[in-house]
Parts: C-alpha cells; sequence; structure tokens
C-alpha cells in the first residue's frame, strides 16, 4: 500500500525530530476505515506504508522506548 492509498490519513511526525526532514518517520491512526496504524517515511510521502495492527504498533513502540 502507498501514502497515496489512504487519502484522509493525517501523518504525524515526532516533536523530536525537529526542523530537518532527513531520518524521520511519520505515522497516522487509520484505524476507522484500515483498523491499522501507517507509518511512512517522510522524505518519500506518496511512498510505500507500512501498515501494523494497533498492538503490534503499541508493541513496537515500547520495544523502541525501552
Amino acid at each position: 500500500m502507498s501514502a497515496s492509498d489512504l487519502p484522509g490519513a493525517v501523518w504525524r511526525k515526532s516533536s523530536f525530530s525537529g526542523g530537518s526532514e532527513s531520518q524521520c518517520v511519520e505515522c497516522a491512526d487509520v484505524r476507522v476505515t484500515q483498523e491499522r496504524i501507517a507509518v511512512r517515511d517522510s522524505k518519500n510521502p506518496h511512498g510505500p506504508v507500512l501498515m501494523f495492527r494497533p498492538a503490534s504498533f503499541a508493541a513496537l513502540i515500547d520495544s523502541v522506548c525501552a
């Protein structure tokens, strides 16, 4: 799936990413339409997305924070 396939998605970038977009990812909560959390590369906003089930996304975030 590409980000273009999610026209209503509201993409958010971490406030810790600063002004540079050189190494950022963005997330969108598309549970209403896709039952997933979407993640994309901010440098390629129309490119491919990774889709996570909410529990899997929460586990990913927990692992990253640990």
